[in-house]
């Protein structure tokens, strides 16, 4: 999988809802289409998206076929305090590609 755009805001009062925004290139085949010489191309998809912040599961979701190419995800997440989210595409293969952002708390 290529490396994916995560964004995450640098700092956040305590408490705040912020914004997340991911993107992760992948062709996500779904195993229904043929190639230049009519043999049935595989499967291949990101088939688990997770985010963790601080070790706690704060957004997951299992993606299936129908997905489009290039999987985007954008969610809101409470920030309680000072700490790093972690993210993790896994694809059928069992490829795992994970990434990380901190974000701090700002002061008044």
């Amino acid at each position: 999988m290529a490396k994916p755009r995560v964004k995450v805001p640098k700092t956040a009062f305590a408490g705040e809802t912020i914004t997340i925004k991911t993107l992760i290139r992948h062709r996500m085949d779904s195993g229904q289409h043929r190639d230049e010489e009519d043999n049935m191309i595989p499967r291949q998809i990101i088939n688990r998206f997770t985010c963790e912040f601080n070790g706690a599961a704060v957004f997951s979701c299992d993606l299936f076929p129908s997905m489009a190419t290039n999987p985007f995800f954008e969610f809101h997440c409470k920030v309680p305090e000072a700490g790093t989210f972690k993210f993790t595409w896994v694809d059928d293969n069992g490829d795992v590609t994970e990434a990380s952002r901190a974000i701090e708390i700002a002061s008044n």
